[in-house]
């Protein structure tokens, strides 16, 4: 278990890697005190090969692993690719060729939503891990024995995980499936936060469009300074803090004495010249210059009981099925069908429609209803006959 720690030693292990169907990859990181992840470990394994690399070792360059990513026949197996993948983009500002998601495939071969890698590992190999090193401080060195065969357990059982899923997503035709779900790790806007849409993350409790228009601002402000100073956005400011200044939006230092997210005195710092400063922005901003709140509904909820039903129907389209329900539709999805029959959402969409987005207008519009039987829930269409889900 030699840690590769040269630019010689990785050009030669890339120079081999290719001559495979597939390569298995993960990475090892901190990120508690940080914006942007700190890569402190790569794994890779080969069918015959799998070696550990050293990114902190001193004069290491990883341009031959990153030109490896390039390749676009050799397939790059993660599990829960999402974080692994965004510190490759940050690296090298693009997304691995050819990836492949264990977990995503897992969902729909009847493993359930967001199975971790460990318990994947004991249903498929029948091998229980030691996961005691999950964690341990990966910046440090020299790695322990225990650390670096935990890591190199990674992505050795994953070469068997890859294999054994790929077999039963062909052998059941759902490469369709994991195709759509792949193609949203296969998107650079996945992994790059833009400034100006900080906001969409934040659950919006905004009652009128300048509120809406400081809270924007603010949003951006605090993910452009939590960029540039390598800081999580929650160091800068806590959510409930960027609501509060939205909604009372102080100008001067007093006004932020009045508020009860900041610390006495902060209306005298320089973040707080800077918060009065784009807040100014927004007061001086016209009527026909605020932003538009989205529109609400204002009609029957979609939590009551034609919700109910359709979900009752996800569940159990999803097991009979054997596939996760969260990928065949979300919460969300359900909601806004329940609304409107020609939703821009993926259940209703493609093979996702055929499966379940059918049968959930279908329910809505009174075309068939539900019933529960000893062989599980069966649909009742309206002429009263039964048919299974």
């Amino acid at each position: 278990m030699d840690v590769i720690t040269s630019r010689e030693e990785l050009a030669e292990f890339c120079d081999r890697a290719p001559s495979h169907d597939f390569m298995t990859v993960d990475t090892e990181f901190l990120r508690e005190t940080t914006y942007w992840p700190k890569l402190c470990l790569l794994q890779a394994a080969t069918v015959d090969e799998a070696v550990l690399i050293d990114p902190l070792a001193k004069g290491m360059d990883l341009t031959p692993f990153f030109e490896l990513l390039e390749s676009p026949s050799l397939v790059k197996v993660f599990h829960a690719a999402r974080q692994d993948i965004e510190i490759f983009v940050k690296l090298t500002g693009r997304v691995p060729k050819n990836i492949y998601d264990t977990q995503i495939a897992a969902s729909v071969c009847g493993y359930g939503d967001s199975v971790s890698y460990d318990n994947l590992v004991r249903s498929i190999t029948k091998v229980s891990l030691d996961k005691s090193s999950r964690f341990t401080d990966w910046a440090a060195r020299p790695l322990s024995e225990k650390q670096r065969r935990y890591a190199l357990a990674d992505v050795t059982h994953l070469r068997d995980i890859y294999l054994a899923l790929r077999d039963k997503v062909r052998d059941t035709r759902r490469q369709d499936w994991v195709e759509d779900e792949m193609s949203v790790l296969r998107n650079i806007d996945t992994y790059v936060v833009q400034p100006d849409r900080a906001w969409e993350r934040l659950k919006l409790k905004i009652n009128r469009p300048r509120e809406l228009a400081a809270l924007k601002r603010l949003a951006a402000w605090r993910e452009r300074r939590a960029q540039e100073m390598d800081q999580p956005r929650n160091r800068i400011f806590k959510d409930d803090v960027l609501y509060e200044l939205a909604v009372q939006r102080p100008l001067t230092p007093e006004d932020f004495e009045k508020l009860r997210a900041v610390p006495r005195g902060f209306g005298r710092s320089a973040q707080a010249a800077e918060i009065m400063a784009l807040l100014g922005q927004v007061e001086s901003l016209g009527k026909d210059e605020l932003p538009q709140l989205p529109e609400r509904y204002r009609g029957p909820s979609p939590k009551g009981a034609v919700g109910d039903l359709v979900r009752v129907l996800l569940k159990a389209v999803a097991e009979q099925n054997d596939v996760a329900a969260r990928i065949i539709a979300t919460s969300d999805d359900i909601d806004a069908l329940v609304l409107d029959d020609d939703a821009d959402v993926a259940a209703l969409r493609g093979w996702r429609r055929s499966l379940f987005g059918e049968k959930a207008l279908a329910i809505k519009h009174g075309r068939i209803g539900l019933a529960a039987t000893p062989d599980g829930i069966v649909e009742v269409p309206l002429d009263g006959s039964e048919s299974s889900v």
